[in-house]
């Protein structure tokens, strides 16, 4: 069969989209509690929301946004068990330990059946 030659190659695309996946399952590693991974959806878009408010409101509605925003993110992030991301490098830069995936507990393996 003849190949298409309008066939397409978009390589920096299929590039963007690995690391996509690659961050996204980072992410959902750091995050498998569930109350951990639902307040990190409160807390990102409010901290996010905090930097634009830094560009189109007063001050302070900007900080308190952000800081609250990140604030629970931390508070996530201490019931999980492990660091926050941001301050991984930073640990591992001063040779502090670092916990980035809490190890969960694999169930036990189902006892074998009699013959």
């Amino acid at each position: 069969m003849p190949e298409n030659p309008q066939r397409y190659s978009f390589p920096i695309a299929r590039r963007v989209a690995r690391v996509s996946r690659a961050a996204l399952a980072n992410w959902r590693e750091r995050h498998q509690n569930a109350f951990n991974f639902w307040i990190h959806l409160i807390g990102i878009p409010l901290a996010l929301a905090g930097l634009g408010l830094l560009f189109f409101a007063d001050w302070y509605w900007g900080v308190g946004a952000f800081v609250l925003g990140y604030f629970l993110q931390w508070v996530g992030h201490l019931v999980e068990g492990n660091d926050v991301g941001e301050l991984i490098p930073i640990k591992r830069a001063l040779g502090l330990p670092v916990v980035a995936v809490i190890p969960r507990p694999t169930p036990p393996p189902a006892p074998a059946l009699p013959n």
